[in-house]
């Protein structure tokens, strides 16, 4: 799919000299509705529903993280930036590939807000894709909070549906009361070994 207005993004891997660039992208977002979750004994259910104001959402910087640049690049997970004609990165997507269960886990992806809507996220993801079938993977996996509607509408788009469910993982952070929702989807080609 091209771009809604036909600007050409290059996408390749990250270096070391790009990490204050993906440091600094705003991967902040807006949106109209949110995925309430509904708990049962036996599972759970999502509602969209919508939010009046629209709800902003602005990440706080990481802090210690074991799973920051550093460690993925020490195993081989790459960082893809997808950079826009006049050199400003549009957005970017860090992987991880885990061997024993074949899984490439989507670590983030973030798109600048000027560069939304344009097949930006689409194009990384196909990048992150890509690389999976080159390591053999099975499947890819992510996590995304319940209220980024817009990002989970997107990854349905992609193919991506919903798998599992954390009320607990964001409890003691500035995201406490938001749900980690799971999706993958089958990685299509993977090497079979």
């Amino acid at each position: 799919m091209p771009p809604a207005d036909d600007t050409t993004y290059e996408i390749r891997t990250a270096t070391p000299e790009d990490a204050g660039l993906v440091e600094a992208l705003d991967g902040s977002f807006t949106t109209a509705t949110v995925f309430h979750v509904e708990t049962a004994e036996d599972g759970f259910t999502l509602r969209e529903t919508a939010v009046d104001p629209p709800l902003t959402k602005v990440f706080p910087d990481d802090e210690d993280d074991s799973t920051d640049e550093g460690d993925q690049e020490l195993r081989g997970d790459p960082t893809f930036l997808a950079v826009a004609p006049d050199g400003s990165l549009a957005g970017f997507v860090s992987v991880a590939y885990a061997r024993w269960n074949r899984r490439l886990t989507i670590e983030d992806i973030e798109v600048a807000p000027d560069h939304r809507g344009r097949g930006v996220g689409r194009a990384l993801m196909s990048r992150a894709g890509e690389f999976a079938r080159e390591r053999g993977a099975g499947h890819i996996w992510l996590e995304v909070t319940n209220i980024n509607a817009p990002a989970i509408h997107a990854y349905r788009r992609m193919g991506f549906a919903l798998c599992g469910l954390d009320t607990s993982l964001y409890e003691f952070t500035a995201s406490a009361g938001e749900y980690a929702l799971y999706l993958s989807k089958p990685c299509r080609g993977a090497n079979r070994d």
